[in-house]
């Protein structure tokens, strides 16, 4: 996790070369994300933006570590963030000024909110064991059950399939047992 900390603090130091490689990297995912999602490439060079930002400002306040990698964190960032966009212009038919600062207000919150919940799901996912987490990998990176039997040695699909589910139902036993959990239920 030593490039995780290494994103983080470039971040904060303004490091060009550590973030020069972010938006080499993470930006085109994302622009292709928000493309097909009723985007521009500009709003998505926006989104973008806006995560890096919030992530440094949320770290500099209160410093956290990333159980995943830094940049897959980086685009669930802005893929809640993009979320976030297209539902409040779907709500938002008049925008004055008063509305509009509550709205950012109550959006800092979920954001802060949504990244709690990716850090109580990733420190989850890190108390599973090794296969779980391959498994789980692969799945929830849309790997097909053919070629997690391939990749894992399982005799069948079939078998992939409850791989996969008793390690679903395991890890949401383990979010759902974290003191995090209810924490974040109360809000």
């Amino acid at each position: 996790m030593a490039d995780d900390l290494k994103y983080l603090r470039a971040l904060l130091t303004s490091d060009s070369a550590v973030i020069s490689e972010l938006y080499k990297d993470t930006l085109p995912k994302v622009k292709k994300f928000v493309v097909q999602n009723k985007g521009s490439v500009e709003d998505g060079e926006d989104v973008f933006q806006k995560a890096l930002v919030q992530i440094a400002v949320r770290y500099k306040k209160n410093p956290f570590s990333i159980k995943s990698s830094f940049k897959a964190f980086l685009f669930t960032a802005c893929k809640n963030l993009w979320r976030r966009e297209l539902n409040k212009s779907s709500h938002w038919v008049t925008k004055d000024i008063e509305e509009e600062q509550f709205y950012m207000k109550n959006e800092d919150a979920h954001v802060l909110l949504e990244q709690e919940r990716l850090e109580l799901f990733q420190a989850a996912l890190g108390l599973s064991s090794d296969n779980c987490k391959s498994i789980l990998e692969m799945f929830f990176n849309d790997v097909s059950y053919a070629d997690m039997v391939k990749d894992l040695a399982y005799s069948s699909e079939t078998v992939a399939r409850q791989r996969v589910f008793k390690c679903k139902k395991k890890l949401i036993e383990l979010i759902k047992d974290s003191p995090r959990f209810n924490a974040l239920r109360e809000l």
